[in-house]
């Protein structure tokens, strides 16, 4: 059953009520006996699971974009560890 806002016209005090779709509104305040009127209120369910944009695609740009840098250092580093290996003399069958 869904939770409907009401607020009143004259107090102004707004009240919860758990109600199923097919009851009639509230109409009457019970503080001042004012007029209510319906307040449109924000949902408060989370989607979650596979198939939604959240937890599917919202994050992969970022996710891209940190795995090519974690690919550019690991080609940075072997690049450099090549050019040390480079810097020693190759071996020949006579030096052994």
């Amino acid at each position: 059953m869904p939770i409907y806002e009401y607020q009143c016209e004259q107090c102004g005090a707004v009240l919860e009520a758990l109600q199923k779709i097919s009851e009639k509104p509230l109409n009457k305040c019970t503080q001042c006996s004012g007029k209510l009127h319906k307040l449109i209120s924000q949902s408060a369910f989370h989607l979650k699971g596979s198939g939604w944009y959240v937890t599917d695609y919202a994050g992969k740009s970022k996710n891209s974009d940190s795995n090519s840098n974690k690919d550019d250092s690991t080609s940075t580093s072997s690049a450099s560890s090549g050019e040390s290996k480079s810097a020693d003399p190759p071996k020949t069958s006579s030096d052994a």
